[in-house]
């Protein structure tokens, strides 16, 4: 089943920990002081789908079984990590074993909480955690091509694995990331085997301060919009704060507190919607009186990868897939009702899910 791992990195006390300890309702240590976070927090966190509660009424399921995402908070980044220093090494291993970034950006002035480097600056804190990316990346490229070099003579393969990792090379000593270099399918093959710091996708959470609700912009929110957009990346602003408190309550709590502060929903709602697409994940849904579930695929996932979620054997036999809209299932009360509506579509191998599918699988 496809799980999507984000790490939650940033500088020392920019509210990781607080905005993991929202996420997960897990209260990972959060205090005033770098490195309170040395083993990575991991934590399974629900993604948010409103259809799965309509759909298991529809189909009177015993249970609902949302898609997940894993978010790890890693141990805080400071300059020359990726010489070693602070717990740089230990940092960087963790960060590679996960598939996107979500990198926790201190937008707020506080005197009360220390800043690392003596000042609030944004685009600072962003350029020296993507230097130290940066300068981990080309580290591991330079000691791979030397190993490359020796074996690549006589072997085509490896020539063209050799000839990426000059390129990468060349691009990250300029100090830009991998994810704006532009390779070939073959090279991109090539370089599979090594995980890149910094081809991996970046999602900026600007921590703003309570002052700053509902709207949650302000100047320094703006210079990482700037900054995210040159970059190609997205921005999410939260009052990590607030989403702390707003996770400690009940859900008969959680409405009119929301309400107070001006939000319609909690911003980790947005957070880990924004996190899904980013990495261009969707969800297909099943539903049946045992349970209602959303299944995680990455968009273009064909019916028959798609069954593979569910079970290796149901891949190995599929038949076709019947597929109803979420609309329509709602719009017909359930299967039964769109199947008399003409609304369920019979799909072969070559069917792309789409979002909300609703489906069922037959097999051999």
């Amino acid at each position: 089943m496809t799980k999507l791992a984000c790490g939650i990195v940033g500088l020392p006390n920019v509210g990781k920990s607080t905005l993991f300890n929202a996420l997960t309702a897990h209260q990972a240590e959060a205090k005033n002081y770098p490195f309170c976070t040395i083993d990575p927090n991991v934590g399974l966190v629900e993604v948010p789908d409103e259809r799965l509660a309509i759909l298991s009424k529809l189909s009177s399921s015993k249970k609902i079984i949302p898609a997940v995402i894993e978010f790890v908070d890693i141990a805080g980044l400071v300059r020359g990590a990726s010489k070693g220093e602070g717990l740089g090494n230990k940092f960087l291993i963790n960060i590679r074993e996960t598939d996107a970034i979500c990198h926790v950006v201190r937008c707020f002035e506080n005197d009360d909480v220390i800043h690392v480097e003596g000042k609030v600056d944004p685009i600072s804190d962003i350029e020296t955690i993507e230097l130290e990316l940066t300068l981990a990346d080309l580290q591991m490229a330079e000691n791979a091509m030397g190993k490359v070099e020796r074996q690549a003579k006589n072997n085509k393969e490896l020539q063209v694995v050799f000839g990426a990792l000059k390129k990468a090379v060349n691009h990250l000593s300029q100090g830009l990331p991998m994810r704006t270099l532009a390779l070939g399918e073959e090279e991109l093959k090539g370089l599979k085997a090594y995980p890149f710091l910094t081809e991996k996708k970046v999602l900026y959470v600007c921590n703003v301060s309570e002052q700053d609700l509902p709207g949650m912009e302000n100047p320094l929110v703006k210079l990482v919009r700037e900054y995210a957009t040159r970059q190609g990346n997205a921005v999410i602003p939260i009052c990590a704060k607030v989403e702390e408190e707003i996770s400690q309550l009940s859900e008969t709590e959680r409405g009119p507190f929301l309400e107070v502060v001006g939000l319609s929903e909690p911003g980790l709602h947005r957070l880990i919607r924004a996190a899904f697409e980013m990495l261009g994940l969707i969800s297909f849904l099943t539903t049946g009186e045992m349970e209602t579930r959303a299944w995680t695929i990455p968009r273009g996932t064909t019916a028959p990868e798609a069954a593979g979620q569910i079970h290796t054997d149901i891949q190995k036999g599929f038949i076709r897939a019947e597929v109803v809209s979420f609309k329509d299932m709602v719009a017909y009360q359930g299967r039964v009702g769109a199947k008399e509506a003409g609304c369920v579509q019979t799909k072969g191998k070559e069917y792309v899910v789409q979002d909300g599918d609703v489906i069922l699988f037959l097999h051999n």
